[in-house]
Parts: C-alpha cells; sequence; structure tokens
C-alpha cells in the first residue's frame, strides 16, 4: 500500500513533454528538469538526434514499445518520444511584481509586450497563445488559476515547445495582476469586438499588455474595466470574430510592427 502511495506521489510529482519539437526546446532549455527520456524502440532519424542530445547532457534514455509510449502520453500525440519533467512550481503576480519591482531597483526601464488571456478555456488555443507569444519575443503570459485553461500536457504539445521557454505567469487575480503592470509603466490594451478604436489606428509602440478574452464570451466586465482604452480588429466579411490564437497573432505582431 505504501508503495503505490508513493508512486503514485512520484507521478503527481511530474510532468510530461510529448513530441519531438517541444522535447527538444526542453532538453536545450531545462536539461536540468528533465528526469528520463522514454524513446520508442524503432527510432527514426529525428529521434536518434535527440537520443544524441539527451546523452551529451547525461539524461537516463528508455527504449520502449509505441504502446508504452501511447500510455505514458495518456492520449497526446507523443511522435515516439516522451520526457518526464520536474513539475515547475507555477509563477504568481507575487513573482510578477518582484521581477518588475527588481527591475526598476537596478535601474533598468521596463517595457516590451505582456500578453494576458482572460479565461480562456481550450488548451489547444492556450498552446496556440503560448506558441505565438514567444514567436513575438513577449516578456511573459499571464493567465488565471481558475476558469480557465492550465498548462497541461496537449498546452505543452501545441505550444511547441514555447511552454519551456517564456514566462508563465498563473495568478489568482488577472484584475490585480493587469494593475501591478499597469504601476510599473504598462499601458493595458484590451481587445473587445465592440470597440470603435481600431487595432490598426492605436499606438502600440510602448510598454504594453495586450489583453484577449475566452472564447465566445471576450473580455469580463471587470477586465474590460481595468484596461486603458479597448480596441477592436476590423473584420471586412461575414464573420463578426476570430479564433482567440489567430487574434492573439495579429495583435501581437501589429505590436511588433510598430516596434520595427
Amino acid at each position: 500500500m505504501r508503495k503505490n502511495k508513493k508512486k503514485q506521489h512520484r507521478q503527481a510529482a511530474l510532468l510530461v513533454v510529448t513530441g519531438v519539437h517541444p522535447v527538444r526546446h526542453l532538453l536545450q532549455s531545462r536539461p536540468q528538469d528533465v528526469v528520463c527520456l522514454y524513446v520508442q524502440s524503432e527510432a527514426s532519424h529525428r529521434l536518434r538526434t535527440l537520443i544524441q542530445l539527451a546523452q551529451a547532457i547525461g539524461i537516463p534514455i528508455d527504449r520502449v514499445s509505441c504502446e508504452e509510449l501511447d500510455k505514458r502520453a495518456a492520449g497526446v500525440l507523443h511522435q515516439g518520444v516522451v520526457a518526464e519533467r520536474k513539475n515547475p512550481r507555477p509563477e504568481t503576480e507575487q513573482d510578477l511584481k518582484s521581477s518588475l519591482t527588481a527591475q526598476i531597483d537596478e535601474g533598468v526601464k521596463v517595457g516590451g509586450i505582456y500578453l494576458a488571456l482572460d479565461g480562456v478555456q481550450d488548451p489547444h488555443n492556450l498552446g496556440a497563445c503560448i506558441r505565438t507569444a514567444e514567436g513575438a519575443g513577449v516578456a511573459g503570459v499571464v493567465f488565471p488559476r481558475d476558469h480557465a485553461s492550465q498548462v497541461t500536457a496537449v498546452v505543452r504539445k501545441v505550444a511547441a515547445g514555447a511552454a519551456e521557454t517564456v514566462p508563465l505567469y498563473r495568478v489568482t487575480n488577472l484584475v490585480r495582476s493587469l494593475e501591478i503592470l499597469k504601476q510599473a509603466g504598462f499601458w493595458i490594451i484590451g481587445l473587445d469586438d465592440h470597440a470603435e478604436q481600431s487595432l490598426f489606428t492605436a499606438d502600440l509602440s510602448g510598454p504594453l499588455v495586450l489583453v484577449l478574452g475566452a472564447e465566445g464570451s471576450g473580455l469580463r466586465q471587470l477586465t474590460q474595466r481595468a484596461c486603458d482604452y479597448l480596441v477592436s480588429i476590423p473584420m471586412q466579411g461575414e464573420v463578426s470574430s476570430l479564433n482567440v490564437s489567430v487574434a492573439t497573432g495579429i495583435c501581437l505582431f501589429e505590436a511588433v510592427r510598430q516596434r520595427k
């Protein structure tokens, strides 16, 4: 009985990362967090490259059957490789405040772009948003602890390694976190379908937090009130709104474009 409890506790303390690209990012960015690499017995060329990388940094490797990988991946597409990693402590609003305060105390002018997601429910959307955010070079992604998707194996797979590199802040109170960023000098700009100002006429060149809402319902009223102003993406067709991950890409890269 005690052995079973210990095994359950060990499994709960570990996360799995699946897929060639996410595992490669993990090995390159956080090798100290990797406990073991499980690789399909009949390794392809891409898997052999991963095996060589893991061997070079001393990660234990276990060659297993496809059925064993299916079991460890718990239904997530694994592409022949699963990594077990230590469960990282989630960043919080206090971590966000401490990071900004430290930069200010050191005389660093805080800036850049943060992405805040107000209750995105679909793990595929969250993963896609994180991947896009990393590609746009954001300083961090902020999302609520409750009533929203968390960083699951599916999210990590869809994010294609971005969840291992971009700072993720899972906060208790999103509005309070936006206030922390506002006090540090960031403008808080929310995306709302009914906003009169176009995204493309807004000034996105300064320290910025882009806030996007949940699928369907959009930003909550409390979140809207926390924003300095709201913008919309001008729609040319019959469809009135875009998927949140698509809208995230448009907003982030418009901000990146203005910075160029």
